[in-house]
């Protein structure tokens, strides 16, 4: 693990994985304690609730589509820790917003936030990535692409139990969120003085160890997004090795769309827990992620490899398998219970094994796909490579959302879906024994 250690002590990694954090943490603290404002403190119907998280989610996912492909141009044009600065910067005002909209109990101002919010995730998504082949070493790469994802998930955690807090009821019965307010201005703040002490990474003209290839985009800046986006996603998915990496990335995200969407009405319809047992669900989920992404990288020992990734797929279906099979025989509650009550049950502990196991599998598998697709590309291009990998990704989680609403309206259940993600798991298998045998054509371990 020294490979994964000693960048935790190095300027070249610690203030990039530091922004980094901080700004998935602000994201989800902000996106937290909107919802449970709106949702608790503003909104009185369920019809009103269900068509905010509808227009929340695409107007947070929107700016992927429109501006990757853009965000991925002036990555790879410009020096990346400039953007990093400038994007930081713009989260403090963006949040100023955010703040105010928290404030005033104001629906237009705390969307036009999130929606501002996506626009930053968009410009700094490609650049996480695409910077760690410059400031790291080659056998560095896994470990801090491992480091990074780890991060992000252990960010998400804790922003959202953190938002959650810090939206008070008064003994009136009155939401409001002033902590809330206070803490995204502070935590922006925070992320901009980190972003100041990232190291320069000027456009790469260095390309060694990479293969080089003409059909890759090339660095030019199209300011007409459509087309920049639609050439972006042909010219890289255009590249064999690259189209089967993003698309074993873009299926995952698929299937980790279906069960996020999923664990509400599962801890709540099926598991009969409250919100409490919820949260504990994205803990496991989060913390797992973040295991697996440590462990893939002791596993490899550094080395940019996808050879566990089918492994990782089957090992991460069998244990969607167990948890359906758990919810199928699981004894609902007479009323919704906490936390000690569910863990009592004798099944309780097994569920909470087999969520750790989907998550600790399910970031196995994906932390050496992120890891090849920077590594396996000239360093100029990695930022618009990432950025194509969003775009996809994108629209994969969209498209995988718009199908679980239309299965559930044909009435396939909660744990039916549960087979259905088991079942894409066999696909991601697939995918990843494709990209091994494309690694090792491309030379890798």
């Amino acid at each position: 693990m020294q490979n994964v250690t000693h960048l935790l002590k190095t300027r070249r990694f610690v203030p990039l994985f530091v922004t980094q954090f901080l700004g998935a943490f602000n994201d989800n603290l902000f996106r937290t304690a909107m919802v449970m404002l709106v949702i608790y403190g503003i909104y009185k119907s369920a019809e009103q609730e269900a068509a905010f998280s509808a227009l929340a989610g695409g107007l947070f996912i929107l700016p992927f589509f429109l501006l990757s492909a853009l965000a991925g141009q002036l990555a790879d044009a410009i020096d990346k820790t400039r953007i990093i600065r400038a994007v930081k910067t713009a989260e403090i005002g963006i949040m100023l917003f955010g703040a105010a909209g928290l404030l005033l109990l104001n629906v237009p101002l705390m969307l036009v936030a999130l929606t501002a919010m996506g626009i930053h995730s968009t410009f700094f998504g490609p650049i996480k990535y695409a910077i760690l082949p410059q400031h790291l070493e080659g056998d560095e790469v896994l470990g801090g692409t491992g480091l990074v994802e780890a991060g992000t998930y252990i960010a998400i955690l804790a922003g959202t139990i953190l938002g959650g807090l810090l939206v008070v009821q008064d003994p009136d019965g009155r939401y409001h969120a002033e902590y809330a307010a206070g803490a995204v201005l502070l935590v922006a703040i925070a992320g901009r003085i980190a972003g100041q002490f990232v190291p320069p990474a000027p456009p790469s003209t260095e390309d060694k160890g990479t293969i080089n290839d003409p059909d890759l985009p090339q660095a030019k800046l199209d300011w007409h997004i459509l087309r920049a986006s639609i050439h972006l996603v042909k010219a890289t998915m255009h590249v064999p090795r690259l189209f089967v990496a993003i698309l074993a990335i873009s299926f995952f995200w698929a299937m980790g769309a279906v069960l996020a969407a999923q664990f509400p009405p599962l801890v709540k319809n099926v598991f009969g827990g409250d919100q409490s047992v919820a949260t504990l669900f994205l803990a496991i989920f989060s913390v797992g992620v973040a295991t697996g992404s440590l462990i893939i990288n002791r596993l490899l020992k550094g080395e940019v490899s996808a050879r566990f990734a089918p492994v990782s797929a089957l090992l991460m279906g069998l244990c969607v398998l167990g948890l359906y099979l758990l919810s199928r025989t699981w004894t609902p509650f007479a009323e919704l219970v906490g936390i000690r009550t569910f863990l009592a049950e004798p099944s309780g502990w097994p569920v909470v094994a087999s969520l750790f196991g989907v998550a600790t599998f399910g970031g196995m598998f994906v932390v050496p796909l992120y890891a090849y697709l920077t590594t396996s590309v000239p360093k100029s291009e990695t930022a618009r490579t990432v950025a194509a990998n969003n775009i996809v990704n994108s629209g994969a989680m969209v498209g995988a959302t718009v199908l679980l609403f239309l299965a559930v309206r044909l009435g396939v259940s909660v744990q039916e879906t549960l087979l259905l993600v088991a079942a894409g798991t066999v696909v991601s298998a697939w995918l990843g024994r494709k990209l091994h045998q494309a690694c090792l054509a491309a030379g890798c371990p």
